[in-house]
């Protein structure tokens, strides 16, 4: 009976030992992860002030379902972001205070050093906001474009900064963002070609 239970015992401090050093092997968190998933909070809260510019400018179903998308998508991204910064006592960004500062077109968002990599400036969201039809449609598609393409660099960045985007929930998210935009640029940019890629002004 002393040897089993000495079986038990021993079994048992072998599996805490090698999960306390699985714990100290796998890769913490860095000041530049934090800053990621902060800085890509705001950058997914944009995507939803121009998501929701779409249903009073076209009529267009793949315009419309490609929006829909991304707005289900990125809504559910800035939840996974919010909760791991505060899981880590981390500041956590409001996307809601920065969906409002950029529909109501507030002092301090023109200035590229305030917005991440591929963030339309205040004058790129109005001029967006004013266009319709195939102008909308073209301005649109040019516009997620790019925020897309900030998007990559954003996830660029991060892994190119040694020591970070090695926590598995961080590398994790970084890859899918960097596999989905890729794949919705391509389809974005199928879609341009379709309507053609210049947009004309929009009508004032």
């Amino acid at each position: 009976m002393n040897r089993l239970l000495r079986q038990i015992v021993m079994c048992g401090l072998s599996c805490i030992t090698a999960r306390a050093a699985s714990a100290q092997q796998a890769p913490h968190y860095t000041a530049a992860d934090v800053r990621f998933m902060q800085g890509m909070i705001g950058h997914h809260a944009q995507a939803l002030v121009m998501t929701a510019l779409i249903p009073e400018r076209t009529t267009r179903a793949d315009i419309r379902a490609l929006g829909q998308r991304i707005e289900v998508s990125q809504k559910d991204e800035i939840k996974m972001m919010q909760q791991w910064l505060r899981d880590r006592g981390q500041s956590v960004p409001n996307p809601d205070a920065q969906h409002e500062h950029q529909m109501m077109n507030m002092p301090g968002m023109t200035t590229s050093d305030t917005l991440m990599p591929g963030m339309l400036t205040t004058d790129q969201l109005a001029e967006l906001a004013k266009a319709r039809g195939t102008d909308f449609e073209k301005l649109f598609l040019k516009d997620m474009i790019q925020h897309h393409e900030g998007a990559l660099s954003m996830v660029a960045t991060l892994l190119g900064t040694t020591g970070s985007g090695q926590e598995p929930e961080v590398f994790r998210f970084a890859a899918e963002v960097d596999t989905d935009q890729r794949a919705e640029i391509a389809r974005m940019s199928a879609l341009l070609d379709r309507l053609g890629n210049t947009a004309s002004p929009p009508q004032p």
